[in-house]
């Protein structure tokens, strides 16, 4: 069933929720809903399941975690030792932590007591903080099974399941363990699944565990966020560093995230930029979760000016102020492109997303292209323009050779391109985290 939007107007205090959880959203500056959140909150407050086809970034935690406050806190039935009301299954720990932390904030006049479940750091903690019985738990499949194979908890009397970005955890593996825990809940429960997307798979998923779900959709799949400005830059693969920091001397870009295909990638980007003063860290599946969380701290907080990630290490990844985004590679899957460029942009901002494509990535742009509909705007206005590439990487010349034109240089590249570097490498160093001056508002953000 498709579900209509119901006629909302004003603020949260409209769909109504209660007053300690308006307040708490008030306080959070939050005052009109979000699509999703008008949407899906009505239905979930009536107890209905809800398939929800939205990205991080449309308001969606908060579409599933107020009405999930609402209906623990109408009913302060006290959970059994090592059991839990509410479940909430994501695909990484990051996007747990973030879950988490969106509970704490609009249930903190409310009260009810809620954990984070996830791998990569020791059980005693997480064993201590499940054996009183809880009210919810944010969890990753993996660590969640363990436990319960374990004797540390029990599902048997979970009231209402959450499997938020369901394509990613099929993307990695999370389906058999998703199947085992629908095998230990509760049949008589609610039910939400939200994704990006909705391949065939999720579409079964919805069919055999959720009843006569209400769906709702505020963004069509692998659809691009309009307040986003797509820029591509064609680029000689051996350039692409010195781009990326001719790029960076723009001090509006203040708070960046920039997506490399590999792990060994990110730290070599993190170490080059280090030289030259800009404040760097990486994120990607080789660090400890400690450092993982610490590096997310630091960039959430504004300690570091750039983050380099994976496109495994970003899922679900959700940080306010994110300015830009840099393809330094570009995905081979146009989803992953939808996911990256979807980090900023959020809560009504603006936000630009550069691409570098070099001669063996064009296939990935074209694939970009077809699956959003929409041409990437190309951005020649720079010194390592890339004509071979731009062309595709064919011929210009009847005889072979490579007629660029008066002011051209070598391989394609704008001449000048050496002199812009003299003269860039000349400049002093100026504010934040070492960008160095000149062509400031080549990539300023739109106010």
């Amino acid at each position: 069933m498709q579900a209509t939007i119901p006629p909302v107007s004003g603020g949260f205090d409209n769909l109504k929720l209660i007053d300690p959880i308006c307040r708490a959203v008030r306080e959070e500056k939050y005052s009109i809903p979000t699509p999703i959140q008008i949407q899906a909150i009505p239905h979930l407050l009536e107890g209905r399941d809800l398939l929800g086809c939205a990205q991080t970034g449309t308001g969606k935690t908060a579409a599933f975690a107020l009405p999930i406050l609402q209906r623990l806190s109408g009913n302060q039935k006290r959970p059994k030792p090592k059991s839990m009301r509410a479940l909430i299954l994501t695909p990484t720990r990051e996007l747990a932590v973030q879950i988490s932390d969106s509970f704490r904030t609009y249930g903190r006049y409310l009260k009810v007591k809620h954990a984070v479940v996830y791998g990569g750091v020791k059980y005693n903690s997480q064993i201590r903080a499940l054996a009183p019985g809880l009210d919810i738990v944010v969890a990753t499949p993996g660590r969640l099974l363990d436990l319960f194979e374990q004797g540390h908890l029990r599902m048997d009397e979970i009231d209402v399941l959450v499997l938020d970005e369901a394509d990613r955890m099929l993307d990695m593996g999370f389906l058999p363990d998703i199947r085992k825990i629908f095998s230990a809940i509760p049949e008589e429960r609610q039910t939400m699944l939200f994704s990006a997307t909705l391949p065939d798979e999720i579409v079964k998923i919805s069919k055999k565990f959720l009843r006569d779900p209400v769906q709702v959709t505020v963004s069509p799949p692998a659809s691009t966020v309009d307040k986003i400005d797509q820029r591509v830059l064609f680029v000689d693969r051996e350039n692409k560093y010195d781009l990326l920091e001719s790029i960076l001397q723009d001090e509006s870009l203040y708070r960046v995230l920039i997506f490399a295909r590999t792990k060994h990638g990110s730290n070599r980007i993190v170490q080059k930029l280090s030289k030259i003063k800009v404040r760097a860290v990486a994120l990607h599946g080789n660090k400890s979760q400690a450092a993982r969380l610490e590096a997310l701290k630091k960039f959430r907080d504004g300690k570091v000016r750039v983050l380099v990630a994976t496109d495994i290490a970003s899922r679900g990844l959700d940080v306010d102020g994110i300015t830009h985004v840099i393809n330094y590679e570009l995905p081979n899957e146009p989803e992953s492109y939808v996911h990256r460029i979807g980090r900023t942009a959020r809560a009504g901002t603006n936000g630009i997303a550069i691409s570098f494509c070099d001669a063996g990535e064009r296939g990935f742009l074209r694939d970009i292209e077809r699956v959003t509909k929409r041409t990437v705007a190309v951005d020649e206005n720079h010194a390592f323009h890339s004509l071979v590439v731009a062309a595709g990487n064919k011929r210009l010349s009847g005889d072979g050779k490579k007629r660029w034109g008066d002011g051209k240089g070598k391989n394609g590249q704008r001449s000048g391109g050496s002199k812009f570097l003299a003269n860039r490498r000349a400049r002093p160093a100026g504010k934040s985290g070492g960008a160095k001056a000149g062509g400031r508002q080549r990539y300023s953000r739109a106010r």
